[in-house]
């Protein structure tokens, strides 16, 4: 197990920046899917020392709105996946999404910015404040249907991912409330949603990027709830990356805030993972906003004090836990 990120690329600037900060392994964000593309970024990170474990997948809505694109979108993914496996990739990231706050038809929907400590401000979701009234391009769909749609996609793609070895690592829904926007969650309740979504296919390819973040915003107790929830995946294989984030609140009601103020425990969830034999990535997601954290030349947040705090808590606490482990052999 070992501290990761997404959302840079190869230059020099990103490289020497995560490895000032310890971060040898990453999920870039690359120009296109093409295998070439892929092997330069690939290369291009080798060179600091960094390994690009994974790349998330573009989504295209064609696909969640099941319309008459969707299998043309879904022969590009397979595509993909070939190309990211003649890459060297170990996995790819990507989001099952039937709706999109805006308006095409995965978003991430949200309420007004919240203030945090040292000036940083927090992103919510208060479901009384949201309009939830609004229909967009999915309009009104079932949690059944939702599952259907998703089955369609994974029976299609697995067995290309299964033929390459490439783990395809499916991110969970913002947020999982019951009913929004007319789309009822696939993912919510938590642990119903994602045991039924990992079983749509029986493939050691077919798991999650598991976000501590996401899986907490649909539970009444996060703090109790998330460690059985994560040990379960974790147990079975199903975990292939983590978005390590915190929040206050849970159910319909909450702040994305700095991983150690939140009402998780972060190091119990470490912990978990580690007794599980967790082997990948922990990773900042979601960061607290500050205005410090926007850089002249717009290479904004990802060189970031937020993240470069987040990067030495995981690897902090990462340490701690292997540690007590060693200590109770």
């Amino acid at each position: 197990m070992y501290v990761g990120t997404q959302y840079f690329g190869t230059s020099k600037l990103e490289m020497e920046y995560l490895t000032r900060h310890g971060v040898t392994h990453f999920d870039a964000t690359v120009e296109n899917m093409e295998t070439d593309t892929l092997k330069r970024h690939k290369e291009e990170a080798a060179k600091y020392g960094v390994d690009l474990d994974m790349v998330h997948l573009p989504w295209h809505d064609n696909i969640g709105l099941a319309n008459s694109e969707r299998d043309r979108d879904i022969d590009k993914v397979c595509t993909w996946i070939e190309n990211a496996a003649q890459a060297g990739l170990r996995g790819l990231n990507y989001n099952f999404l039937v709706l999109r706050a805006d308006g095409a038809g995965g978003g991430v929907q949200r309420t007004a910015r919240k203030s945090g400590r040292g000036g940083s401000t927090y992103s919510t979701f208060v479901l009384s404040e949201y309009d939830n009234d609004k229909r967009y391009a999915a309009g009104d769909v079932s949690r059944d249907e939702c599952f259907e749609r998703a089955a369609y996609y994974v029976e299609r793609i697995m067995p290309v991912a299964e033929a390459n070895k490439i783990q395809m690592a499916c991110h969970l829904n913002h947020p999982p409330t019951q009913v929004l926007n007319g789309v009822e969650k696939w993912n919510w309740p938590v642990f119903d949603g994602l045991k039924r979504f990992s079983e749509l296919v029986d493939s050691p390819y077919h798991g999650f990027n598991f976000c501590c973040g996401v899986a907490s915003e649909g539970l009444e107790n996060p703090a109790d709830e998330l460690p059985p929830i994560i040990k379960y995946f974790a147990e079975r294989k199903k975990i292939f990356n983590v978005h390590f984030r915190n929040i206050r609140g849970g159910l319909n009601n909450f702040s994305e805030t700095w991983p150690d103020e939140g009402d998780v425990n972060m190091y119990q969830i470490v912990k978990v993972l580690h007794e599980a034999g967790y082997p990948y990535m922990l990773m900042p997601d979601h960061a607290p906003h500050h205005a410090d954290d926007v850089a002249p030349d717009g290479f904004t947040r990802r060189v970031s004090q937020a993240w470069a705090f987040q990067f030495g808590y995981i690897i902090a606490l990462i340490q701690a836990a292997e540690n007590e482990s060693e200590s109770k052999a």
